[in-house]
């Protein structure tokens, strides 16, 4: 399957042009409480101290989107990726595994090769597990919604 061209970029909260807030915020409310019925703070205090990698199709809409956290933002011995996220318009293009590499490879590169740790939906197991993630502890509630935690070892 040949993937849709695609532009990536990714830049540290205070990089953030208003516009590229603004589609960041509306993405991720059009796929996390919208579509998945899940009403939370998405606007944590977390994105300030965080890089932004965003993937945008040739017409420049923002169709990717995952949020790189240093060590002791969200774990304290960890690094993470969260907010992974894409448009409805892009699944089933490979989007989602291209999102993933270029953020596990960004994070490894900012964070200096610290661990990474993730909350996954529980439904996306065999995905990350498939990206080298290891299952870590039981299944648990965030948001109403089934999660489990997964490292990428160091």
């Amino acid at each position: 399957m040949s993937q849709p061209e695609v532009t990536i970029v990714c830049k540290h909260f205070n990089e953030l042009s208003t516009n590229e807030l603004y589609a960041i915020m509306q993405l991720r409310i059009q796929v996390f409480s919208v579509e998945q019925n899940c009403p939370y703070q998405d606007a944590d205090g977390k994105d300030q101290q965080s890089w932004h990698l965003m993937i945008y199709n040739k017409a420049n809409e923002l169709v990717a989107y995952s949020r790189l956290l240093p060590k002791g933002v969200s774990y304290k011995d960890y690094a993470s990726i969260g907010r992974v996220v894409n448009a409805q318009s892009v699944r089933g293009q490979g989007i989602g595994i291209l999102l993933m590499q270029k953020s596990i490879e960004k994070a490894l590169e900012l964070f200096k090769g610290e661990p990474i740790k993730i909350s996954a939906q529980a439904y996306l197991r065999k995905f990350y597990t498939s990206l080298g993630f290891v299952a870590t502890g039981e299944e648990y509630i965030e948001d109403h919604i089934p999660h489990i935690g997964m490292v990428l070892p160091d």
